[in-house]
C-alpha cells in the first residue's frame, strides 16, 4: 500500500469505525507506529544500516502499522550541489524498498535545498523533497483509527539567506490554528515535526551553557514555541507531539502535552552514541481512550 493508499484508507477506517456496528473499548490500541528520524543517508556503510533499522522495526514481536519518517533522511542538502543531492536522494530510494508497510514523510532541515545560488532551479527549497516523498505540500493532516494526526513543517530559512529557523510561517500558524478548530474536541491529537517544539534535550545538544547562561539556539527548537503551546492550551485534545534533530532521547509534559524528542537512527552522525542516547528508533502505542506509550529500541548498529 502507497503512503497515499494509506492515508485514504486511514479516512475511510475512522469513518467505518464511527458508523459501524463495531465500537472500540476504552483502552484498546488502535494503532503502533515505528517512528524513525534523522538517518542522515550518505556515509558509506548508512544505506546498509538504515536497512538494518527498518528491517529490526518490521521483525519485532509486534511489527508497526505504519512508519513515520521524522525527517534528515539524507545527510545535507542546505549546503550541497544538485549531483551531491542526488547522490544522497539515490541511497535512500534503494533503501526505501525495505518498507512492507505505509509510510508519513516530515521534511527535515537537511532535506531542504539551501544553497541560495541554485534558487532558480525548480526543485530548489522544499520541493525536491517533497517529490521524493510523494507530498503535495510540506504539512497537512489525517485521520486513522480515530486520532487526528498533524504534520508540520518546521524548517524556514532566514531572510538573508543564512541558514534556517525553526518555526512554523504565519500561513502555517493559521491553517494549524484553523485545523484545530475543525476537529472535534473528542478527538485526540497527535503532531508530528522535525524541530521540536519542546525539548529539554537540546539544552545539551552543542556547548550552550559556556556564556555562563543557557543559550539555546533558534535552530535548535522551535523559537515560536510560545504561541503554538497556548494554542495547543486551548485545544485540551493535542495529546502528544513528536519530534527527531537533536539526535537525543527525552519527554517533556507541559500543560498536559507530552513532547517526544525520539533520538536518530544514525546516532551521532554514523559515530555511535550521541551523549547518552543510543541509535535507534522509537515505537508508539495509541489507544482508544486517547492515551499512548513510546518505547526507544536500540537496532544494533556498531560501525
Amino acid at each position: 500500500m502507497t503512503r497515499k493508499e494509506w492515508l485514504k484508507a486511514a479516512a475511510l477506517t475512522t469513518v467505518s469505525m464511527a458508523a459501524g456496528p463495531f465500537h472500540l473499548l476504552r483502552g484498546e490500541r488502535v494503532l503502533r507506529i515505528a517512528h524513525l528520524t534523522d538517518s542522515h543517508l550518505e556515509k558509506e556503510g548508512s544505506d546498509a544500516w538504515m536497512r538494518t533499522c527498518i528491517r529490526h522495526a518490521q521483525q519485532l514481536s509486534d511489527p508497526p502499522d505504519v512508519f513515520f519518517m521524522g525527517g534528515d533522511i539524507i545527510n545535507d542538502a542546505l549546503g550541497r550541489d544538485a549531483d551531491e543531492i542526488e547522490a544522497q536522494w539515490a541511497i535512500w530510494r534503494r533503501v526505501k524498498s525495505e518498507l512492507s508497510c505505509p509510510a508519513v514523510y516530515c521534511i527535515g532541515n537537511h532535506d531542504v535545498w539551501g544553497k541560495a545560488e541554485h534558487r532558480a532551479d525548480p526543485r530548489w527549497g522544499k520541493t525536491w523533497a517533497m517529490e521524493e516523498f510523494g507530498l503535495e505540500r510540506p504539512y497537512y493532516d489525517f485521520e486513522r483509527a480515530g486520532w487526528h494526526f498533524i504534520v508540520l513543517d518546521s524548517t524556514h530559512m532566514n531572510d538573508d539567506g543564512s541558514w534556517y529557523t525553526g518555526r512554523l510561517d504565519d500561513d502555517q500558524f493559521a491553517w494549524l490554528e484553523g485545523t484545530l478548530g475543525r476537529i472535534s474536541p473528542e478527538t485526540p491529537v497527535f503532531i508530528l515535526s522535525h524541530i521540536p517544539i519542546m525539548c529539554a534535550a537540546a539544552f545539551f545538544d552543542g556547548d550552550n551553557e559556556e556564556t555562563g547562561n543557557w543559550r539555546i539556539p533558534g535552530a535548535w527548537v522551535h523559537i515560536d514555541a510560545r504561541r503554538i503551546v497556548e494554542l495547543f492550551h486551548r485545544h485540551p485534545n493535542v495529546r502528544v507531539a513528536i519530534s527527531g534533530h537533536i539526535h537525543l532521547l527525552d519527554a517533556v509534559v507541559y500543560n498536559d502535552v507530552t513532547y517526544y524528542c525520539n533520538g536518530a537512527v544514525c546516532g551521532a552522525w554514523w559515530g555511535g552514541d550521541y551523549h547518552q542516547t543510543h541509535p535507534g528508533y522509537a515505537m508508539i502505542n495509541l489507544y482508544a481512550d486517547g492515551s499512548f506509550e513510546r518505547e526507544y529500541v536500540a537496532y544494533g548498529w556498531s560501525g
